[in-house]
């Protein structure tokens, strides 16, 4: 097998080259820039944008199913650019697919394409997508998600995975940001109830890839189809955090501000950002807070039953993985 990772040198995408790898597949990485690490592999590597149709179908040319786990990331900045990243740019790797008769693609998507800000606990995927988003990335990925599952036909047959909030060593996103932030004193709770999330461990959810790469064909009972993949044991928001605060050598979070509060602060950050014409992420979004202050676990028997997906890693396991890569990690 030749596989395309879209984004191989990300988080997500390094850890399903790595496995790819331990398969014997030969592996093609598409990202903007080289990465040393997937040099080390010997992974070849094609430097490009998504949003360049040219690049995206060299890439694709010669290999037999893709990973697209690229995507623009993050809470802020303009439609235009999330658009071209992750609506046009899955349009150009559906697209590679048709020109070179690639029958398999695996889609990473996200849980967000479905939040509502309101409590979503114990939902499955017979759930709607949103009707509102607060920010850009979930709403051109849930788009993007869309086209995936259209595409599903006899002669491509699509799957599209749902996990939510990856973590584990190699994580260049989201522990880095939080432990900045608690060593800075700029972590606060939000609200006062207790909430409770799903995640997912980072061989968790790479594993999950290739379980549904394996039962993906055209004709398949997966085909066409969307999947949350968690580690299926539900946390306590905050409780979560602190536990990768600590295994991070940061501060807990122990101070809180109440949600209205919190609210209208996101609502001045963005409103002075937009007026200002400031790019950078605001310190605090509407959306984040809406994250940060409700329920939002899945139901993921349908992975169990159709993608013999079973977390292999819990999290009292992956915490002391995660631990004891950071105590080695040169400073």
């Amino acid at each position: 097998m030749k596989a395309l990772v879209t984004g191989g040198g990300g988080f997500l995408g390094f850890a399903i080259v790595q496995k790819l790898l331990a398969r014997g597949a030969t592996v093609r990485s598409f990202s903007r820039q080289e990465h040393s690490a997937l040099q080390k592999l010997g992974v070849e590597q094609h430097r490009g944008d998504l949003g360049d149709w040219r690049a995206v179908e060299k890439a694709a040319t010669g290999c037999d199913i893709i990973f697209h786990v690229a995507a623009k990331a993050g809470l802020w900045g303009p439609y235009a650019e999330y658009h071209r990243i992750n609506v046009t740019g899955t349009e150009n790797i559906l697209a590679a697919c048709r020109q070179n008769g690639i029958n398999r693609l695996v889609y990473t998507s996200s849980p967000s394409v479905v939040f509502d800000g309101k409590d979503m606990a114990g939902v499955d995927e017979s759930v709607p997508y949103a009707s509102h988003f607060e920010a850009n990335y979930p709403k051109t990925k849930a788009l993007a998600e869309e086209l995936v599952l259209r595409a599903n036909s006899p002669k491509l047959a699509t799957v599209a995975l749902r996990p939510h909030l990856i973590w584990g060593p190699g994580d260049n996103h989201l522990l880095p940001r939080l432990a900045a932030r608690a060593k800075a004193g700029q972590l606060r709770r939000i609200g006062s109830q207790r909430k409770l999330i799903d995640t997912i461990y980072i061989d968790n959810a790479a594993g999950a890839h290739l379980l549904a790469a394996d039962r993906l064909s055209p004709g398949s009972p997966i085909a066409g189809k969307a999947y949350f993949v968690s580690q299926g044991e539900p946390v306590e928001t905050w409780q979560m955090i602190n536990r990768l605060l600590q295994a991070a050598g940061a501060p807990p979070v122990n101070r809180s501000v109440p949600l209205p509060l919190a609210l209208t602060l996101a609502w001045c950050f963005e409103t002075f950002h937009k007026i200002t014409g400031n790019s950078d992420e605001p310190r605090l979004t509407r959306f984040l807070v809406k994250e940060m202050c409700t329920s939002h676990w899945f139901n993921i028997s349908a992975a169990r039953k159709d993608l013999g997906y079973t977390p292999t890693v819990s999290i009292a396991e992956g915490m002391s993985r995660l631990k004891a890569h950071l105590q080695k990690k040169p400073n």
